[in-house]
């Protein structure tokens, strides 16, 4: 095509178009997760190595299922599956059953983003809401928790569980959260622990550093709203921060409350998600604060240890009402 004819061709908008594809976004978030896969690797051994194959391999197929008819390998392309099977395999504790991490990643593709109509039209974050769906099934395997112990080549819990029937521990030793120490023993954990990750808790609640790592290059990136996280953030910090001044041996310092549990994880993968967070400026402040105060009163007050799971999915739900009241006015009318 001659230059003369590139300038004379008339096409409907968008007439400015961005480098960046939904493809390149998702693997980029992708390639981030990868080493915190690792390190959940090195401390629970093949368990959350099997727990990430099969929640992939889960969400990929029920990806495939539904689209089979028309686009059977289209929708596979962009990523967002393989995303959604990583984050909901780090959302699980090391020792939970592979069938109920199938189930769980066939849920979240199926209730968390077909039935809505695919990707861009989910209401909810697909992981985490798979993740809610096996915290109501199965509430005990789901807070079992295996301590890490560097043993690279061994199941733990109920790996091997034949589905719909209780499964031989593979390894029986248990161990509680930092969060649930916190929580019903009133016992912090050493920060220097938090960072690194070495205490028990689900895969993606190892190395902090980590986490803060990838988040900072997301930033960098501009895939991720820096308003979320830093909202998020500061609310915690903040609404925590007034609760530790009053009575500091009941109840986790604000440093605490960040390095600890999925606070991080959420933070820097759900909360940010481009699907179910807020579009205006103002939206993604009210949407951040929203969930940063939903986990303190969770952690706080809830009868779990862990909230930010909860604190998501109902901003999620609150996202369609903050984009309608914080619209930004079209130039030439009228708020």
């Amino acid at each position: 095509m001659s230059d003369l004819s590139r300038k004379l061709m008339v096409s409907t908008a968008p007439f400015l178009k961005d480098r960046e594809t939904t493809p390149g976004i998702m693997f980029t978030v992708v390639y981030t997760l990868i080493p915190i896969v690792l390190v959940s690797y090195y401390f629970f051994g093949l368990s959350a190595f099997l727990i990430s194959l099969t929640a992939v391999i889960s969400c990929v197929f029920t990806e495939w299922l539904f689209n089979k008819s028309e686009a059977p390998f289209k929708t596979l392309k962009d990523g967002s599956a393989l995303i959604t099977g990583l984050l909901l395999a780090l959302t699980l504790p090391p020792g939970f059953p592979l069938w109920m991490v199938f189930i769980g990643g066939v849920v979240a593709i199926g209730m968390g983003k077909a039935m809505w109509g695919g990707l861009g039209q989910n209401v909810f974050n697909p992981a985490l809401l798979g993740r809610a769906f096996l915290q109501a099934a199965f509430p005990t395997a789901i807070t079992t928790w295996s301590p890490p112990d560097g043993m690279y080549f061994s199941l733990r819990g109920t790996n091997a569980a034949f589905p719909l029937f209780q499964g031989v521990n593979v390894d029986g030793a248990t161990g509680a959260t930092p969060l649930a120490k916190m929580k019903f023993d009133h016992v912090s954990t050493d920060i220097m622990d938090l960072l690194i990750g070495s205490t028990g808790g689900s895969l993606g609640e190892t190395c902090a550093i980590l986490i803060i790592l990838a988040g900072i290059y997301l930033l960098f990136k501009k895939i991720i709203n820096w308003r979320i996280p830093l909202s998020i953030i500061l609310s915690v910090s903040l609404f925590s921060g007034v609760f530790y001044l009053i009575n500091p041996e009941i109840y986790p310092s604000p440093v605490f409350m960040i390095l600890s549990g999925g606070m991080l994880l959420g933070t820097v993968y759900m909360a940010t998600d481009l699907v179910t967070s807020p579009l205006t400026p103002k939206g993604t402040w009210i949407f951040g604060i929203g969930i940063g105060i939903l986990i303190v009163l969770i952690r706080n007050w809830g009868g779990l240890p862990e909230g930010v799971m909860y604190a998501i999915l109902l901003m999620n739900a609150a996202t369609p009402l903050i984009n309608r009241f914080t619209k930004i006015r079209t130039y030439g009318h009228e708020r």
